[in-house]
């Protein structure tokens, strides 16, 4: 097995799994809430770590006031193409779902050969690609839902099991992680990182099975929550998806070789075409081109579907494909749908880019308004290193956006955006509007209140912190925001927009109703390492 990773050592890997070792033990008699009805039940060494001071703290001011992506899988089966550099700009389309760190692993049909870095994409070198050799390669860009971002959480996994090498990227969230953890322990297991997605991959490497098939069908049914998996043996990629079709999961060819991508744009990056989504339970293995390369096997039957609404709303990028739907036309149609809702008196309409800007201009059109560019974003100030000193932070939006005042001088402006979390955005948002000369600020939001946490793979405040949960009304946020006028789209306005059977999607952040059984005191994503810290010995003499 070569792994070539920046920046971890045998000593924290060693460090790391003492760590875990001790939280498991611990969590071998958690209640982990196995019913809707207990929720809220959890350890008390849980409910204590909450209260602990997060691992990475980040000025809430400073957080996107959205939900934070999920994250990017990507593998291909091409012999006599070059798979490392093809995974690269696979990847590289799916950069939006993740921006924390990048892994590549390819197989030549004995080994397994690894890199992972910290950071975009882009840190991968050319010297990095020549060195990952052979036909078949599955690649992860991640945002972290469960563990901070250190290199030992980096994507893809790659484990020693039964059958051999494994590697492993995943896209979602684990909703019974202490379980997991209680039963790898129990097998006296290890972990190395501080992620649910190196749970799955150390449990399908102990796993009974005489093939990869067989060790996913039996792992399945012990995984509670989202996961679409990207998966490669020394002589075969996997594709696996959650019975409840969480996340996204795509199917692609490239001339005779198959491709499969978290998103349709990535297959169609590469010149490939986009042939269909992996079904909710579907388990893919591709060992060969052309039809009689590409198998499809029953992994866990699937009762009840629910797939993500935000990655209609803004998450996949608006080329994608989903459920044979185009996102940018049903953003379009979102807005259409809040120009049937919502119809103050206004003399321009623009969106809050980039994400934004389908429903604004779907609003635009259905009203027969004008539709500008009210606001440009500069989409380089995520990407530096230099620090802004304190007069710059204090800027806040102004860093991010600029208004344009020759559009909105002296005029009534509806600003339409896809959500509000916390609102620490959308508030500067109206007053940098009022400075640059806009008499009024009315504000359309294409998706309804954002009022309970995720704990199915996307990054978001806890519930103290969402505005729509933390005021009691749209008029209260519509003060604390101070816009003229403020209406979310109706979660029916939604689900007719998006044109799919309503029972089909989770609406748990909306409605706090989700589909399956969920772990309350672990959606702070530093949960488990805040309890590791709490079960550390104490130093000898203290």
């Amino acid at each position: 097995m070569r792994s070539a990773d920046a920046g971890v050592t045998s000593g924290d890997a060693k460090q790391r799994r003492d760590h875990q070792g001790r939280l498991g033990r611990m969590l071998a008699t958690s209640d982990v809430g196995a019913t809707p009805a207990e929720y809220s039940a959890t350890s008390d060494d849980v409910k204590s770590a909450m209260s602990v001071e997060t691992v990475e703290s980040v000025d809430a001011e400073d957080e996107p006031d959205r939900p934070r992506e999920a994250c990017g899988v990507f593998g291909v089966y091409a012999p006599g193409e070059d798979v490392a550099r093809l995974t690269f700009f696979g990847l590289f389309a799916l950069q939006h779902r993740g921006q924390e760190s990048a892994g590549i692993v390819t197989t030549d049909g004995d080994q397994l050969y690894q890199k992972r870095h910290l950071g975009l994409v882009q840190t991968f070198r050319e010297e990095d690609l020549m060195e990952l050799s052979g036909y078949a390669a599955i690649g992860h860009t991640r945002y972290s839902t469960t563990g901070s971002n250190r290199i030992e959480n980096a994507q893809p996994y790659l484990v020693d099991g039964t059958l051999g090498q494994l590697a492993l990227g995943h896209n979602g969230n684990l909703t019974n992680t202490l379980n997991l953890l209680d039963e790898l322990t129990r097998e006296n297991v290890a972990l190395d990182s501080t992620s649910d997605s190196e749970m799955i991959a150390r449990l399908l490497a102990i796993a009974p099975g005489a093939t990869i098939v067989e060790k996913l069908q039996y792992v399945m049914p012990k995984l509670q929550g989202a996961y679409s998996l990207t998966l490669l043996t020394p002589d075969a990629v996997i594709g696996v998806r959650d019975p409840h079709g969480v996340r996204p999961l795509a199917i692609g060819k490239l001339h005779d070789h198959w491709m499969i991508a978290s998103e349709t744009c990535a297959i169609e990056t590469l010149g490939g075409v986009a042939i269909r989504d992996v079904e909710p339970g579907e388990i893919i293995v591709i060992d060969g081109d052309g039809e009689d390369g590409l198998h499809s096997y029953p992994g866990q039957p699937s009762k009840q579907r629910a797939s993500c609404l935000f990655e209609y709303i803004y998450f996949a990028r608006p080329d994608s494909m989903m459920n044979n739907r185009s996102l940018y036309l049903a953003r379009q149609r979102m807005g259409q749908q809040l120009a049937q809702e919502y119809r103050p008196n206004v003399d321009v309409v623009i969106g809050v880019p980039d994400s934004a800007t389908p429903a604004a201009q779907g609003y635009a059109v259905a009203r027969g308004l004008p539709y500008a560019e009210g606001l440009v974003k500069n989409r380089y100030i995520a990407r530096t290193f230099i620090q802004p000193d304190q007069r710059l932070r204090q800027l806040g939006v102004k860093m991010k956006f600029n208004a344009l005042s020759a559009v909105l001088r002296g005029k009534s402006v509806l600003m339409i955006d896809d959500s509000i979390v916390r609102g620490t955005t959308v508030r500067p948002l109206v007053k940098l509007l009022r400075d640059a000369g806009a008499e009024e600020v009315h504000l359309g939001i294409s998706s309804p209140p954002f009022r309970h946490p995720c704990y199915l793979g996307l990054d978001v405040a806890r519930s103290a912190e969402l505005i729509a949960s933390r005021l009691p009304d749209v008029e209260a946020i519509r003060r604390e925001v101070n816009a003229d006028s403020l209406h979310y789209l109706s979660l029916d306005g939604l689900m007719n927009a998006i044109d799919l059977d309503h029972d089909t999607f989770c609406v748990g952040c909306f409605t706090g109703l989700y589909p399956m059984p969920v772990q309350m005191d672990l959606a702070d994503k530093f949960s488990l390492e805040q309890v590791l810290r709490l079960r550390e010995p104490e130093p000898a003499g203290a």
